[in-house]
């Protein structure tokens, strides 16, 4: 089952739930996707298999995720030492700034969700 808009996502044999699907499967059963749903909720996959298609393209976008984060921290570091940047230049790094940590973060609750503790 998929809810993606057209275009913006593969389907899968495994099952994606939307938020309000994740009732579905006990919360710290289902992986939090690297992106959002056609109505910018969370996606959650519900797999036993780490190593089928839909988990390792998730594992690849996080991938780039915090890979392009990493380049806007060096880049907005630049900005900020150049004082001569202008405050429209200033803003557009802050909204990338924003959606880079949005995107982290994502990733550090589906990895943290998906940590082994011990009993």
């Amino acid at each position: 089952m998929s809810d993606w808009a057209p275009g913006s996502a593969p389907t899968s044999t495994s099952e994606i739930h939307r938020e309000t699907d994740a009732g579905m499967t006990a919360q710290n059963e289902l992986r939090l996707l690297p992106w959002m749903g056609p109505e910018g909720k969370p996606c959650y996959l519900d797999t036993d298999d780490r190593e089928g298609y839909m988990s390792r393209l998730a594992d690849h976008i996080e991938s780039v995720q915090l890979g392009m984060a990493s380049e806007l921290l060096g880049q907005t570091v630049q900005v900020l030492d150049d004082e001569t940047e202008d405050l429209e230049k200033l803003k557009l790094v802050a909204e990338q700034l924003a959606g880079a940590l949005r995107d982290v973060l994502r990733v550090a609750t589906s990895r943290g969700h998906r940590l082994v503790t011990p009993e």
